[in-house]
């Protein structure tokens, strides 16, 4: 066995040359940083971390790559869905959907209140189907176009999607992350669930106010820039109520719960009938013929499903609007993904995440003391091993016999766990999540960082409540 005394301070130099690297690579490249740098640092420090457990700690470097294949099972099933969603959103933009929603929406929705509207409106589709990435690639991306339509800065709009979205993402009894962290902790769903709106109801309110406040002093955009849009987008494509079918069809599949890959793949095929259908000068243009055949079709729907596609409208802001980026896009997301992993599970086999988490246990011998290292440790985890699955899980081992030690129930635990390794996961670029709404929305985290009112009220609030102790009794007092 390593001496752990001797060899504890070796555990911080991946984690150290991580930060430091991708704090050189953000300042080189900035937003492009995503696009190989980060993968870069991530994998140099997987191959510091290995050269450390090999040579100081004597690990078997086989048996490092063994549990590191194993671990990849769990992303399996998200890069397929990441996949998907850039079938959907390609084909739902080159059908006519998302273009008919944001025709309609910004007629209807008030710019004084679409902030504000954007965020309801995510929440209650993200509470319906316990995923904050499916609805951000469905309404997140029309909401996108409707704001962008009213004069509203990217990094406000995408602040609202994402905020309603983790908030269903938090409290669904869908979401694979309020049962994996309640399931971790030990806690019942539903009394997680209950638990959890102590402090997610005050966090969501906060974020109303705020989203509300900016929208009343937006200054409203002038009348014929929305007519631009319009009458763009009415010319550009053949709109029709009927196109609204598919997001009619999609909300009833989610409500029967049916599995999201399946619900991603329908949806995008039946895009693709509806763009045939509507959209067939659409397609031609797209696949590089002259006029609509068999051929132009077929390549045209293949195209708008995994490929790089572009329209000129006439308007540069509205080209940028209706360009896709389909399956293709999600591919630096995926590689992203891939090596983030490969640095989380060195860091893990190798027992040097175990040795850094230590830190913070030192601070738990209060109880606002303890869920702030809670807190911290999942904001940390999320930064280093770049999955909030992960994160959850190991914030949980490592904190539960601590917190059943000092009498406090799991659901304490369970609540400050999702406060912030599921809250925060969207916030960090080279997590799976911050990867994912980048790409799917097209912002850069950077950009909407500062916006998720939401996201950065969640920790906040976790620690407040523990500080005042609402509703937090230790076990032997707890009377129900």
């Amino acid at each position: 066995m390593r001496d752990m005394t001797n060899k504890r301070w070796l555990s911080y130099i991946p984690v150290v040359f991580l930060i430091l690297s991708l704090a050189l690579v953000i300042r080189l490249y900035g937003s492009d940083a995503l696009a190989g740098g980060s993968q870069i640092a991530l994998l140099t420090s997987t191959g510091i971390c290995g050269i450390i457990a090999v040579f100081c700690y004597k690990q078997n470097w086989a048996e490092m790559e063994e549990a590191t294949f194993r671990s990849f099972h769990t992303i399996a099933s998200s890069i397929i869905i990441l996949l998907l969603i850039g079938c959907l959103s390609g084909i739902w933009t080159v059908s006519g959907i998302v273009p008919t929603l944001i025709y309609y929406g910004v007629q209807i929705i008030h710019p004084h209140f679409f902030l504000f509207c954007t965020c309801i409106i995510c929440s209650i589709v993200s509470v319906m189907t316990g995923s904050s990435w499916t609805t951000i690639a469905t309404v997140g991306l029309a909401l996108l176009g409707i704001g962008k339509a009213q004069g509203f800065e990217e990094g406000w709009i995408a602040g609202a999607i994402i905020s309603g979205a983790y908030f269903g993402d938090k409290i669904s009894p869908l979401s694979d992350t309020t049962v994996l962290a309640s399931s971790m902790s030990g806690t019942n769903l539903f009394t997680h669930i209950k638990y959890m709106m102590v402090t997610t109801i005050p966090s969501m309110c906060i974020s109303l106010l705020v989203f509300a406040f900016v929208g009343f002093r937006h200054e409203i955009t002038d009348a014929s820039l929305i007519h631009t849009y319009t009458e763009t987008l009415s010319n550009t494509y053949h709109l029709s109520l009927w196109l609204l079918l598919v997001p009619f069809i999609t909300g009833l599949m989610i409500a029967k719960r049916l599995p999201a890959i399946a619900v991603l793949f329908l949806s995008s095929m039946m895009g693709a009938v509806f763009a045939i259908i509507f959209q067939p000068d659409i397609l031609a243009q797209i696949a590089g013929y002259t006029e609509v055949n068999r051929q132009a079709l077929v390549d045209g729907v293949l195209k708008g499903l995994y490929g790089a596609t572009s329209l000129s409208t006439g308007n540069e802001d509205i080209d940028q609007l209706v360009a896709t980026r389909g399956m293709e896009g999600m591919l630096n997301t995926v590689w992203l993904i891939i090596c983030a992993m490969c640095f989380g599970s060195a860091m893990r086999v190798s027992g040097m995440l175990q040795d850094v988490s230590k830190i913070f246990t030192k601070f738990t011998k209060t109880r606002t003391g303890l869920v702030a290292s809670t807190v911290s440790s999942g904001i940390f985890f999320n930064v280093t091993v770049g999955d909030q699955y992960l994160s959850i899980i190991l914030n949980a081992n490592i904190f539960k016999k601590l917190y059943e030690e000092k009498g406090y129930e799991n659901r304490l635990l369970s609540r400050a766990i999702e406060d912030s390794a599921t809250a925060t996961s969207p916030l960090i670029p080279w997590t799976t999540c911050g990867m994912t709404q980048a790409t799917i929305l097209n912002i850069s985290t950077f950009t909407y960082f500062p916006y998720c009112i939401f996201n950065l009220a969640s920790p906040i609030m976790s620690i407040i409540v523990a500080f005042l102790g609402y509703k937090i009794w230790k076990r032997r007092d707890f009377k129900g």
